[in-house]
């Protein structure tokens, strides 16, 4: 079963988020106090911990969640192989996917610490289309 491992914040766009226990999700906007929310198709960033597991094996054992400032990383679920327009229950929200991967800007933290950057290649993005809260462990359904 897919489920939360971390929800990740920063209250600057372009830094390395810090890992929360819960968050307030919010129709049109995202994360409540994450500064990439806002009413636009990237309201949240998803990246799968074996995603991140990939840099861990190029020598990079220090990474942890929310170095990629991901939003939500999750676990038993490759995000980056989603359809655009999947559907996914979050705890008690849902979310449409509408962006696979990214275009890196040269200036992200960890490309300037590893150089790399797993994000554009396997991150994906979300809109709420139901609010609510996570928390972690929460499961992750994709739906039908």
């Amino acid at each position: 079963m897919a489920k939360v491992v971390s929800i990740n914040i920063s209250e600057k766009k372009g830094t390395i988020k810090v890992p929360v226990d819960k968050a307030e999700i919010k129709l049109n906007h995202g994360i409540v106090n994450d500064a990439h929310a806002g009413n636009w198709h990237r309201q949240i960033s998803m990246l799968a911990s074996e995603s991140i597991d990939k840099m861990k094996q190029k020598g990079f054992n220090h990474l942890k969640f929310g170095d990629f400032a991901e939003n939500i990383t999750t676990q038993g679920i490759e995000v980056y192989l989603l359809p655009i327009g999947s559907k996914l229950r979050i705890g008690e929200c849902e979310v449409e996917v509408t962006q696979i991967g990214k275009k890196c800007h040269s200036g992200c933290e960890i490309k300037k610490i590893t150089g790399d950057c797993v994000m554009p290649r396997e991150g994906i993005f979300v809109k709420v289309i139901k609010e609510g809260n996570i928390k972690i462990n929460d499961n992750i359904e994709v739906l039908k």
